[in-house]
């Protein structure tokens, strides 16, 4: 089964540890692979070459923890559907 990328990608595990790990020019290296010498830099500056997750780390909810205490309490004693139209 082959690789999924998604539609931006432009280099796959193979080729950031290959940037990653060598001592060529940043130039050199972008002009072999297409891709931008930013992009070379960023891998060059990784402690790993696996992607990170984007968005937030932490979700961040509009409720206090207070509230948000309140609104399970009175969804698990009302036992309503969540569902606006069920």
């Amino acid at each position: 089964m082959g690789i999924i990328l998604h539609a931006g990608a432009m280099t796959t595990h193979r080729v950031r540890k290959e940037i990653h790990d060598s001592k060529e020019s940043i130039t050199a290296l972008a002009k072999r692979y297409g891709i931008n010498f930013k992009t070379v830099i960023k891998w060059r500056k990784r402690l790993n070459v696996n992607d990170l997750k984007y968005g937030p780390k932490k979700v961040k909810s509009a409720l206090t923890d207070k509230e948000q205490a309140i609104v399970c309490e009175f969804r698990r004693v009302s036992q309503l559907p969540l569902g606006a139209g069920t």
